[in-house]
Order: C-alpha cells, then structure tokens, then sequence
C-alpha cells in the first residue's frame, strides 16, 4: 500500500543544542516513513539560517540553547519564515511558564522534554508525535494559518450558522469548552474577548500535562475580564470563574450533600485515551446543568468531546464549534460537525461574540 506522502515526505528541521537530542530526535521522526529530517541544527541561530533556505514543513526547537535560544529563535522563525514549530520543553515549572510564551508567539505545540526518550512508552509517545506532526502539516499552510489569526479582529470574518440558527438565549448555566493542539494560543484570542458579564462557570480542558496547565491559567487569567484558574479538588464552583482541568488528571462537577457544586480532581476513570478529558468533564458538567450547558469544541486533533455533545444534544443543548480554516488542527471540531451536532461554526474570532450574546441576559 502507498503511503499517503509517499510523493513529498514531511521534511523535518531539528534544532537543539545537545548532539544527543538532535540523534534521538531525528531517529525518533524518521522511524515513521512520511517524515525525513533534511537537517539539524546546534543552535537558535543556525536554525534560523536553515529554516530560511530549506523551507522545512516542521521544526523542533530547544528552548535552552548557547547564541540564540529557541524563544528568540521562535520569534525571529515566525517574522521571517513563517513554519509550523513544536517546542522541546522541560517538564519543570520555568519550562512551562517559557512554553505557554512560546505558544503565544507561534509555536503550534511542544514536545515535553522528559517524555520524549526517557520513557518506557516510547512506542506511544512516538505514534502520538508523528501523528501530532502529521495532522499539523497536513491541515494547510502555516503561513497562511498566522495571517489569518496573528491579524484577528472581530469583523475579520462572519459567523457560519449551522443550519442558519442562531443560539437562543435559554438561560445558559454553565460553559464547558473542550480544546487541545493549537489550544494555547486559540485561548490567549479567545479569553480576553469573553465579556465580564458572564455570570456562569466555564470548565475548560485544555490537553496538556502536569504543570503547564496552571501557568497556562496564570496566563490567561493575566488576560482575561473574568477570573480564571486551575481546578482545585473539592473547591465550590462559583459564577463567572474559569476553571482550567489540571494537566494528568480529570476535572468533573459534582454536588455535595449540602446542594454546592464542587470541583473534583481524580485518576479515574483510567482507561481514557487523554487525562485530563473532555467527555469525561463534559458528562459531569451536563449531569449537574442540564441543557442549560453550553458546549464549545476547538482546535485539536481526535474526537474528543463528540461523547459529551452527543450526551448534550439528545437533551436538547446546544453547541458551538470552531471552524476548520481557523484550527491549528481540524479534529475535535470535524468529529462533532460530522456527526451533525453543531449549532453553530464560528472561526476563532467569532467565537467569544457567539458566546457573549448567547449567554449574557442584558436586562
């Protein structure tokens, strides 16, 4: 059977400043048959110089590194030669706060650095790489993807009504938004629009591991009107509070004895394909508010999400989902709109107008 880049492979650009990472790196892509590493490179600068002149599909890129580090890099790749980057990041405090400014100035995604080589599930971890990498190059041509969204505005573009329906005001109790490749930065448009007059919670999952996600929220809450934050087990929900499901685990919403609804933060159920889920937070988040939720999928590759809408539209909900030519990767989003699910398709920029109108009660 051919493969489907059997005519033009990936070509891969790795840049790090370790000899042994640049090996691992490239035998790590170039197990897969559709990527070929065509260089690599010892330093921000030399990678640079080589994005410009050999025009890769990808780059992986070190944060920390002699002459030019990978932010500067980073920076100067996106002014310059516009190419999709995953980042190589420290599972550390400091390297995720420098990944979520990473992702803010371009990067689609990062590669977390001890999960990389240093792990028994190798395997996995470079199937869920190459088919990271894949779905990014495939989906169209970063240059095209940074114009459109680095320039948003919110009369870029008009809404796309599924079924020529507009949202209707039902008295929306809860927001539950689902999101993962590309989700960093689709977030860093999204938040700062959400109006403060939103008087219900927003549950977020948001695919990352451990540790990213709180400085993902510090973030975001830096930008935001609303407050927004990590979930914390057993802390009571409260209106108009963003909560972000921590990195590794689930995020449901349940009720305690005495009628509050609280947040729980668990291992189970263990059996599912991301931690933390969107199903799985969905589910309980529509348990709790019925079709008074408000669904939401964005960017990100699988079908994460479609069990949950599915669950919110058999009770007569209501859902939003970004549209394909503003999603780092069109695979959440497809999966609902497949499925004949979505209310609404909205590009990125219109997607906190959709919501604010829907779910403020202006009196």
């Amino acid at each position: 059977m051919k493969s489907n880049f059997e005519h033009k492979k990936i070509k891969a650009l790795v840049v790090d400043d370790s000899a042994f990472m640049r090996k691992s790196i490239s035998i790590l892509l170039e197990s897969d048959p559709d990527i070929k590493v065509v260089a690599t490179a010892r330093d921000g600068e030399e990678g640079c110089k080589l994005a410009k002149s050999i025009r890769p599909d990808i780059i992986t890129l070190d944060i920390e590194m002699p002459r030019m580090d990978g932010l500067t890099a980073l920076k100067k790749i996106m002014s310059e030669c516009p190419t999709s980057v995953l980042m190589l990041s420290s599972l550390t405090t400091e390297g995720a706060d420098v990944t979520i400014k990473a992702l803010e100035y371009g990067a689609v995604d990062f590669i977390p650095k001890e999960l990389s080589f240093i792990n028994v599930n190798i395997i996995n971890i470079k199937e869920e790489l190459t088919r990271k990498i894949k779905a990014i190059v495939k989906q169209r041509a970063v240059r095209d993807r940074l114009k459109r969204i680095q320039k948003l505005s919110p009369d870029s573009s008009p809404a796309q009504y599924h079924r020529q329906i507009i949202l209707p005001k039902i008295g929306y109790r809860a927001i539950v938004l689902g999101i993962s490749t590309g989700g960093p930065f689709s977030l860093q448009k999204l938040m700062p629009v959400l109006s403060k007059k939103i008087n219900c919670p927003i549950f977020i999952v948001q695919h990352m591991p451990p540790k990213f996600t709180k400085s993902l929220a510090e973030r975001l809450n830096g930008l935001s009107q609303l407050e927004v934050k990590e979930g914390e087990d057993d802390e009571t929900v409260r209106n108009g509070v963003v909560y972000i499901a921590p990195g590794g685990y689930h995020m449901t919403i349940v009720k305690n004895s005495g009628g509050k609804n609280k947040v729980r933060i668990s291992n189970e159920p263990s059996t599912t394909l991301n931690k933390p889920s969107v199903d799985v937070l969905a589910k309980s988040v529509i348990e709790i508010y019925g079709k008074y939720t408000l669904g939401v999928i964005m960017t990100g590759m699988g079908k994460d999400g479609l069990e949950g809408i599915t669950k919110l539209k058999s009770i007569g909900g209501y859902c939003i989902v970004q549209d394909e030519k503003t999603c780092v990767v069109y695979g959440m989003p497809k999966a609902v709109v497949d499925a004949g699910l979505a209310d609404v398709i909205a590009p990125l920029e219109k997607i906190p107008k959709v919501i604010n109108e829907a779910v403020i009660n202006e009196r």
